[in-house]
């Protein structure tokens, strides 16, 4: 196999726990796996990047260190207010605080040069735009630039908020850059502007299978035992619904979640007796390992064919069947799978796709 240099962007990163960290960290891991020389350009945090760059067998660089703070104005309940609504403006009418990644990428980027093949990572956005500042005719940095987006920027669907229109101008501005943009899912093409359709490529979230051994072997906890991992979205990822229709069962049952985003939870764990238990995240490995012993998991559907939740490929990888949740709940299915009936279960087709080996032969394609 010929040898590629390769650069890889993305704000998050091992060890963070996030879609985005674990797309980045897979991507790199087997890339350098192939004997390609893998650089990846990340933010430092708290971690031993030594360490983790020797295990995975890549060269680790920082970005820096971000000075642009998100506003506080204290724990008070008119302080939480008034900080909700200051990061909300600043966040729609300039991207604040996340737009200082554009100067801090051009900064980093200065002396980057001669890869074969350059991946941006986002969320967050700016990290895309950061490049676009600082890629030209005289450092083009590397002789493909593969602009990777999770999920839509002006076309998403899951946020309460639309981004303001002005901020159309600066996505066409990146893509004409761009070389191409990567999505997930071929389903997602509507939320990206017509004239960039033909850089758009399909390539799925990567992901290593052998980190678990999954089973289709039915589990039979002492009570029908069901979990949940992610976040939630109030009205487009919404737990509540399920939730309401859970307080009126009577027979047992235990509901673990595993979030970042608990607060639209909070006024049913007293409702649920101790049916519902709400966890904060823990590693993937440790996650998968705890999936595998449920009876049956749960998603929360976004409702949109434009954004998938990566976390149905980790579900697929358990081997555990997942009972699918749309804004308008069918009691009967969820009874079927309190019951162990689970005829009706969502599948997810080709799981081969997913693995990281064949999503890097499809970035590897581009080349």
């Amino acid at each position: 196999m010929d040898k590629k240099r390769i650069l890889i962007v993305s704000a998050p990163f091992y060890p963070q726990n996030s879609p985005r960290a674990n797309r980045a960290t897979e991507l790199a891991k087997e890339f350098a796996r192939q004997g390609h020389n893998v650089v990846v350009l990340t933010e430092f945090e708290d971690a031993d990047y030594n360490r983790i760059a020797t295990e995975f067998n890549i060269t680790l660089k920082d970005i820096g260190k971000r000075r642009w703070k998100s506003p506080d104005f204290g724990n008070s309940k008119v302080g939480f207010l008034l900080t909700r609504a200051v990061y909300r403006i600043a966040s729609l009418s300039i991207e604040y605080p996340g737009i200082e990644l554009v100067f801090m990428l051009k900064e980093a980027l200065k002396n980057e040069n001669g890869y074969d093949l350059m991946i941006s990572s986002a969320v967050p956005y700016p990290v895309h735009w950061g490049i676009a500042a600082s890629r030209g005719e005289n450092h083009e940095i590397a002789k493909v630039w593969v602009a990777d987006c999770g999920d839509p920027y002006m076309g998403c669907e899951t946020d309460s908020f639309k981004k303001l229109f002005y901020f159309k101008y600066v996505e066409k501005w990146f893509m004409r850059k761009a070389d191409y943009v990567t999505i997930p899912v071929d389903s997602a093409r509507s939320g990206y502007y017509d004239e960039f359709q033909d850089k758009i490529k399909i390539i799925p979230q990567g992901f290593k299978f052998d980190v678990i051994e999954g089973s289709d072997k039915p589990v039979r906890n002492e009570v029908p035992t069901f979990a949940y991992a992610g976040g939630f979205i109030p009205k487009i990822r919404d737990p509540r619904p399920f939730l309401d229709h859970l307080t009126e069962l009577e027979h047992d049952f235990k509901f673990i979640v595993y979030t970042n985003t608990p607060s639209l939870l909070s006024s049913y764990q007293g409702m649920m007796n101790g049916r519902l238990e709400v966890r904060d995240y823990i590693p993937r490995k440790e996650l998968l390992e705890t999936l595998s012993k449920m009876d049956f998991l749960v998603n929360f559907d976004n409702n949109t064919g434009v954004q998938v939740p990566s976390k149905l490929i980790d579900y697929a990888l358990v081997g555990r069947p997942v009972l699918n949740i749309k804004a308008d709940i069918v009691p009967e299915i969820i009874g079927e799978f309190l019951k162990g009936d689970y005829s009706r279960m969502f599948e997810l087709e080709n799981i081969q796709k997913y693995n990281i080996e064949n999503v890097t032969k499809l970035f590897l394609e581009l080349l």
